[in-house]
């Protein structure tokens, strides 16, 4: 059966070395969004150029690309075992990984929750699985287009979006109503958006591909009209509703999706609003003076959950660069995102041992995710040291941190 992909995974793969800095026209007109266009050209004149150390990273990625031509399509409606209640096989459907039946009842509902333990039951739902699939597809293949300019990359992409996308038999219904469904408690919730981020890679697989002469100006038009009917259900929604309202992790992913969905549709006065109102009064919430995140220190996971808070906090700084608010050095009373990049230095740097929760063993790529994301950003933070002890991520990622 398909098999769920890790909760980082599709943050860490399409994160980009930090500093932007186009004109106010380009940031408009380019279409990239969390990718560095400046980064990428480099990187593409010193693949063209035969330089031994991109080459060998390129020609990964292609192998990666290539596997993708033979795959999918994906889709909602493929392998649907549970169809929502609304009887629409297009609606996304998804179950809560952490809780599990009640060994004390005879069906075991209602279910109870165990944080950080993911029930095998959700493998048997594929909607999240073929969402995962389609975007790490769709990116690889974004990234192969623009180093190759093969057609036959961006061919195969715009036929997986028209199939997620646009296509009356097998696209996906825009709403996320019943994710992360509990059985016994609720049909759907707003803590299923986070399952939705991932869709954060079309916009900028599809700059990759904006000169394909294989990705007809219909295909992106109906993807744009996907994104806004489903940033439209992210703010009118009952559940679109809750997820704003999360403290945590949660409300900084659902502005994370807010801001990029609302720039990628051309809706950058929404973009400002949210990022001026809503993101940055989550700075009092989530930060700590010393730079701790106490809301993520409380998992079980809990070093993953700091790195996945502060990885939508670079998301949302990287796309608040693209309308002119520099979020990255926006302080409340001390607190921002420099103060908690530079707490969590010393345990990626084995200074010390991390002392809180943690049910997994710990993985450092999407840290380095974040500080080479930040680089650029606060020259006073030793990020050398990182790199001499660490490889550098690309923006094509390394899957296997």
């Amino acid at each position: 059966m398909p098999k769920k992909l890790p909760l980082k995974q599709y943050l860490i793969v399409f994160l980009m070395a930090a500093g932007f800095n186009a004109s106010a026209q380009s940031k408009k007109t380019s279409g990239f969004l969390l990718q560095n266009e400046q980064q990428l050209s480099v990187f593409k004149k010193q693949y063209h150029a035969g330089d031994p150390a991109i080459s060998n990273q390129i020609k990964s990625l292609l192998a990666d690309a290539d596997k993708e031509l033979a795959a999918g399509p994906y889709s909602v409606t493929f392998h649907k075992t549970r169809v929502a209640p609304s009887g629409n096989p297009h609606d996304y459907v998804s179950q809560a990984p952490y809780w599990w039946a009640d060994p004390s009842k005879p069906d075991g509902k209602p279910y109870i929750r165990k944080d950080g333990e993911r029930n095998p039951e959700i493998y048997l739902l594929h909607d999240d699985s073929q969402l995962n699939d389609l975007c790490r597809a769709v990116k690889k293949l974004g990234f192969a287009y623009y180093f190759t300019g093969d057609e036959q990359y961006a061919q195969k992409a715009t036929g997986l979006m028209r199939t997620w996308f646009i296509d009356t038999a097998t696209k996906m219904a825009p709403n996320f109503n019943y994710a992360q469904y509990i059985p016994g408690i609720n049909d759907g919730r707003g803590i299923g958006i986070i399952e939705s981020r991932a869709l954060a890679v079309i916009p900028d697989a599809l700059a990759m591909m904006q000169g394909s002469t294989s990705m007809p100006a219909d295909l992106k038009t109906g993807v744009k009209h996907w994104f806004a009917e489903y940033l439209e259900w992210l703010q009118k929604s009952k559940n679109g509703n809750e997820e704003r309202q999360a403290r945590n992790n949660h409300g900084t992913f659902y502005d994370v999706q807010v801001v990029d969905f609302a720039l990628f549709t051309g809706n950058d006065k929404l973009a400002r609003e949210v990022l001026q109102i809503r993101t940055i009064a989550r700075i009092d919430t989530q930060f700590a003076a010393d730079g701790r995140q106490p809301l993520e220190l409380e998992r079980t996971r809990s070093w993953n959950y700091s790195n996945m808070n502060l990885t939508g906090w670079s998301m949302l700084a990287t796309l608040a660069d693209r309308v002119d608010i520099d979020l990255w050095h926006t302080e409340k009373q001390g607190r921002g995102i420099k103060k908690c990049i530079e707490w969590i230095m010393p345990y990626l740097l084995k200074q010390k041992d991390w002392p809180y929760k943690q049910i997994e063993p710990i993985s450092y790529g999407e840290t380095l995710t974040i500080c080479s994301l930040a680089e650029e950003k606060y020259p006073g933070i030793d990020f050398k040291k990182v790199f001499t002890m660490y490889p550098r991520p690309k923006p094509w990622g390394d899957e296997h941190h």
